[in-house]
């Protein structure tokens, strides 16, 4: 009976083959059949991105930067100031005030996130084909136009006849004047730009809930945890870069504020005084003494508080938004 014949040795493996792809015949990776990089289509598909942002935001900051050294009139003859608009500017004896209004406002921003969540939690637990009824609902802030949002505000807090004191007169509390005194009217503006943030937060927050997976909370259910500590355990750590991302937005909105105080607060309003933001003295500068240079300094003072709040923001984030 014949044995089996051994098998034969492999055949020797091409060291190409043995060693994985590598440059061959003088081919580079990603250049194969005289086909460019990959990287230039890349570069080629963000080019209009980048043009778009040269010529609409980079440009623009960098002529800021120059005018703000510079001093002109309405039809033009610029002069080179240096750093007297920054002087003016900082020494000027509204910008303590307003500054403190700025910071005010935007740390009472910050409230709309806890509503938010809270908003899209409740929403995130409808089912039927009412839920996109309520978002909408809950979006029209958001999209309403800001005169329209500021004259209906102020009907509800006008003193004498508003719907806000009359609800308080019920309950035999007079309301003060919202709008007119000093003492409430960042306040009064905060609650408007919380409600009007409300919307398009709860749209974040609903996103970024329905990227949770379901096991974390059927596993969490197995070891008893409630509703409750499902919410701080689970939902809010999972919940952080929403929470992050809206806080910077929430911050660099409330430190550009604005349209509030020209639209609800008006310009023969006693209690404008008082009320001001860095950005409305930016408004008053530059469309009302046309003082584009000064304007233009304000602009650049504020652009450097934002990169360096949204500095230290990305700083901090790392200790306590998870990604994973």
């Amino acid at each position: 009976m014949a044995l089996a014949k051994a098998p034969s040795a492999p055949a020797a493996v091409p060291a190409a083959a043995a060693t994985g792809p590598r440059r061959r015949l003088g081919v580079r990776v990603g250049e194969q059949n005289g086909h460019p990089r990959e990287w230039i289509w890349g570069y080629l598909m963000i080019l209009p991105l980048v043009a778009g942002l040269a010529c609409f935001y980079l440009w623009p900051i960098a002529q800021s930067c120059y005018y703000s050294f510079t001093t002109w009139g309405v039809f033009g003859g610029q002069q080179w100031v240096g750093l007297a608009n920054y002087r003016a500017f900082l020494s000027d004896p509204q910008l303590p005030k307003a500054a403190w209004n700025t910071v005010l406002y935007s740390l009472l921003m910050l409230l709309a996130i806890p509503f938010s969540i809270v908003l899209a939690a409740l929403l995130n637990q409808l089912r039927g084909r009412h839920v996109g009824l309520y978002r909408t609902l809950y979006f029209l802030p958001v999209v309403s136009m800001p005169a329209a949002v500021a004259m209906v505000w102020r009907w509800l807090y006008n003193g004498d006849y508003g719907l806000i004191n009359y609800l308080l007169s019920l309950v035999g509390v007079h309301g003060p004047h919202w709008v007119s005194d000093p003492r409430f009217t960042v306040y009064a503006m905060a609650v408007v730009g919380i409600w009007s943030s409300l919307g398009y937060n709860m749209i974040i927050f609903s996103a970024g809930l329905k990227g949770i997976p379901r096991h974390y909370y059927e596993a969490a259910e197995l070891d008893g945890a409630g509703r409750v500590r499902q919410f701080f355990s689970i939902t809010l750590p999972l919940l952080s870069p929403s929470i992050f991302f809206v806080s910077v937005l929430t911050v660099i909105g409330g430190l550009q504020m604005f349209d509030t105080v020209l639209m609800m607060l008006g310009r023969a309003n006693p209690a404008l005084a008082g009320s001001k933001t860095i950005a409305y003295l930016f408004y008053e500068d530059v469309f009302l003494d046309n003082r584009q240079g000064m304007g233009c300094a304000i602009a650049v003072v504020l652009m450097a508080v934002l990169l360096v709040l949204t500095a230290v923001q990305f700083r901090l984030q790392k200790k306590w938004v998870h990604y994973e």
